[in-house]
């Protein structure tokens, strides 16, 4: 970026994804059915888990919170867009971007955190069956959701003042639907070299760290599974943790492969098509990766679309009545 003055900007240009006017619809219509789907998705999980007592297990409450991230996740980026297409506007206030920022960082760094737990969770009930209980207690479970929060919430007040601190010429253009951090990064106009070291070493540190921690978790799985006998008892103890196996590999897939494109053909609008993957696809699709094979998941969607027909049927007669 070539120099510029100090003053203080109003806000930047999303640019978002094909700009192409007649294709403003159908992007339009397509994202906003794929936020829904991932919303109700994502919601009936979390009630699920929440009022069915069967479900009051750590496996289901780590599942729970992960429900509930993805619906912020994409609620942070995809109704601005979606506003942006229905108004035929870019615009984007700084204030707004700076929140986007602090806000996606925070919930994809609690989700990345969580899969970490979860594989954690996984791994004590595979490879020590015995004292799982006594170990994953609600106290624990708590905590380890707390500290996952906790360090998202540093991490991503961290990067948005550093992002702060960073001066950008009038009228600027972000060639993505959303305010992403490294976008932003290489759009300032004052030197840059200090948030690209704190991006890299925090990308290093709360990027690498949750996934050593569920590759060791894995390999110890893999180890355990590998020592029983039976094959029923293969079958059942790697059919409990396939479905976190599943979206742990579709989150970090979709991530490198973001990283991979924007890297190898060096386009910011290839890499904004590409963070669509993890952005609105991964949130979407673990609903259905965790109830379509899950017999308890099932079970408790049934019981509360039972008790919520009862209700509705039960406030239908008092009306009647009344």
């Amino acid at each position: 970026m070539g120099p510029c003055n100090d003053t203080q900007i109003s806000g930047f240009l999303l640019l978002g994804l094909p700009n192409e006017p007649e294709l403003q619809p159908l992007i339009f219509w397509l994202f906003l059915s794929m936020y829904l789907i991932t919303v109700f998705g994502n919601l009936l999980i979390t009630l699920a888990v929440s009022f069915d007592s069967h479900l009051h297990t750590p496996m289901y409450f780590f599942l729970a919170n992960l429900s509930f991230l993805d619906i912020c996740v994409i609620s942070t980026i995809i109704p601005k867009m979606l506003v942006n297409i229905q108004t035929q506007s870019k615009v984007i206030t700084y204030t707004g971007c700076i929140s986007q920022i602090c806000f996606s960082i925070f919930f994809a760094g609690w989700d990345d955190f969580l899969l970490a737990v979860m594989a954690y969770d996984r791994y004590m009930a595979i490879c020590h069956p015995l004292h799982y209980t006594v170990i994953m207690n609600p106290q624990l479970c708590g905590l380890l959701v707390l500290v996952s929060c906790i360090m998202s919430v540093l991490n991503s007040l961290l990067q948005s003042l550093m992002v702060l601190r960073l001066s950008f010429c009038p009228e600027v253009e972000i060639p993505h639907f959303f305010c992403e951090l490294h976008q932003m990064i290489q759009l300032a106009c004052s030197d840059t070299s200090l948030n690209d070291t704190v991006l890299y070493v925090s990308t290093v540190l709360l990027a690498g760290g949750p996934l050593t921690g569920i590759l060791y978790s894995y390999s110890k799985i893999i180890s355990s599974i590998y020592r029983i006998s039976s094959a029923q008892g293969k079958y059942k103890a790697f059919s409990t943790c396939a479905s976190h196996l599943s979206v742990v590999s579709l989150f970090y897939c979709t991530v490198l492969g973001v990283y991979l494109n924007s890297t190898a053909t060096q386009s910011s609008h290839a890499s904004a098509v590409a963070s669509v993957m993890y952005t609105v696809v991964t949130p979407m699709l673990n609903p259905f990766i965790y109830s379509l094979r899950n017999r308890d998941i099932k079970g408790a969607l049934i019981r509360l679309f039972r008790r919520a027909a009862i209700k509705g049927t039960i406030v239908l007669v008092m009306k009647k009545c009344s």
